[in-house]
Parts: C-alpha cells; sequence; structure tokens
C-alpha cells in the first residue's frame, strides 16, 4: 500500500488505479475513506487515480492531536502528497465534502493546481446553504417510484424538523434504487470517521473563501446530479459563480454518487474537460 509522511508525522496512504495523467481524488463523508469513489465510472480508464484515504481513515493513521481534523489542516496533507508524487502540479477531483478540501487547496496554492473537479459538491466551504424547499423540489421528481411516497413523507418531516427517519430517505441520494445501491448505502456509514467529522469543518470562513475563489484562474469543472438532494443543480451553479469561468454539467437522472448511476457518461464528462483544460 502506498503511503507517504504527512506535515505531522502522521503516515497517509493513497490507491492507484488505471494509467496516464495523474488525477487527485479526495473522498467526501466528510472524513470517509476512498473506496467507495471504486473506479469512478471507469474513469481509470483514462486516468492514474490517485485516491487518498484522508487521516484517520482507511489505511490512513490516525493522529495524535484531533484539530488536524479540521479542512484547513488537511491542506497540509494534500501538499505533502503533491511532494511525495514529485508533482509540480494537482489535477484535483473532489466529491461531496471533499470539493471543499479541494477548494482550500486551490485557494492556499493557485499555482500548484492545474485543474478542479468538483463532482456533487458540498458549497458550505463558500458560505452557501441549501434550503429544504429546494431539497424538496428535487425530491418530487422521484414521485414515479414505488418507494416515494414512504420517503418523501419522512423527508417532509425531516425538512420541517419534526422527523428523524434518516434511513428512509436514503433512496433519494441515488439515481436508481436496487440491490446493490443498497448495499453501496449501508456501507457508507462504517467508512466514515464520526470524530473526524464533526471536526473537519470547524474552521471554515466563508467570506474570505469566497473571495480567495473569486481569484482563481485554473480551469474547473462543477458537475451536479439532476436528481441529488444532497446538493441540488441549483446549489452547485451557486457554487460555480463564484468560480470566474467555471463549467457546469448536470447529468441527467444521477444522485449524489454519480459514477454510479451513469457510469460511461460520468466518466465522459469529465475526460473531455480534462483533456480540453490541461
Amino acid at each position: 500500500m502506498p503511503a507517504f509522511s504527512a506535515f505531522d508525522g502522521t503516515t497517509l496512504a493513497y490507491h492507484e488505479s488505471g494509467s496516464g495523467s495523474p488525477l487527485i481524488c479526495l473522498p467526501g463523508g466528510p472524513m470517509q475513506h476512498s473506496g467507495y469513489l471504486e473506479d469512478l465510472g471507469g474513469l481509470s480508464a483514462h486516468r492514474r487515480l490517485v485516491k487518498l484515504d484522508p487521516r484517520g481513515t482507511g489505511d490512513s493513521a490516525t493522529p495524535d492531536d484531533p484539530e488536524t481534523y479540521r479542512c484547513d489542516r488537511l491542506v497540509d496533507d494534500v501538499e505533502a502528497l503533491r511532494a511525495h508524487l514529485g508533482l509540480d502540479r494537482l489535477t484535483l477531483l473532489g466529491h461531496s465534502a471533499g470539493t471543499n478540501l479541494a477548494l482550500m487547496y486551490a485557494t492556499r496554492h493557485p499555482a500548484r493546481v492545474a485543474a478542479l473537479v468538483l463532482v456533487t459538491p458540498s458549497p458550505l466551504v463558500a458560505g452557501i446553504e441549501v434550503t429544504g424547499q429546494e431539497r424538496l423540489e428535487v425530491a418530487r421528481l422521484r414521485a414515479a417510484e414505488p418507494w416515494f411516497p414512504q420517503a418523501y413523507a419522512a423527508f417532509e418531516a425531516i425538512v420541517a424538523g419534526t422527523g428523524t427517519d434518516w434511513d428512509v430517505i436514503d433512496p433519494f441520494f441515488h439515481g436508481r434504487w436496487d440491490h446493490e445501491t443498497r448495499r453501496h448505502q449501508a456501507s457508507q456509514a462504517a467508512a466514515r470517521n464520526d470524530e473526524a467529522a464533526a471536526v473537519f469543518s470547524s474552521a471554515y470562513d466563508p467570506p474570505a473563501t469566497r473571495k480567495a475563489m473569486a481569484a482563481l484562474r485554473m480551469p474547473v469543472l462543477v458537475l451536479a446530479g439532476e436528481v441529488d438532494v444532497n446538493t441540488p443543480p441549483v446549489a452547485a451553479s451557486r457554487l460555480a459563480a463564484l468560480l470566474p469561468g467555471a463549467e457546469q454539467a448536470v447529468l441527467p437522472a444521477a444522485g449524489h454518487f454519480p459514477w454510479r448511476d451513469d457510469p460511461s457518461r460520468f466518466a465522459e464528462t469529465i475526460e473531455t474537460f480534462l483533456k480540453t483544460a490541461l
């Protein structure tokens, strides 16, 4: 298992697949190991995927100081990975909460980033909130699904602050809800470090981040899923608007894990962008 030493001596692991130009992949969760990214819908056929296990997750060691789980501190882990790989610049892909880390790295080390791919991004680092009504509007696109009535009632209750049936709304995070997707969803909780997740976003500074984002000039792709209630396309669009010249794409009928819903279109969309950007 390839590994390297972080700024504080913590040993961090990463997983490689494919060949070609490296694409550094930062998982979400937050603070979930990179296994759930799989081969990103076959993107490994075009790129050498380098998937980082954040500290305290997967095959990476647990740090002595829990404060190093903060997103702004994890920037130093990404920089250590860049140095370890001997790369002058990184092409970064972040998923969900991992996009916050990708953006914080880009704003601190803009000269070290060749291009950014933000997949179903969390916009919290920029202070963008997603309303409950925006989530429900996306959820209603699934009205023809057999599981919809129970799941939507639970979702309405959660948005209203009176419900807690989070497991019932799981189907809304995926473009399809079959046996394999259920297995994938069930594996998510065990893959996340909840202690680390509680610390991850504690040092966000949205005004400073938005100002720094406005100065970025590298190519950026913001990729949303049409039926993703976690990051509705409207929220992804608001994030893209803060990044000069960012390209936007919405994958039809895809949820929060679009490489699983439409692998070929997902990989083609990203590879087409990278070929043009780099």
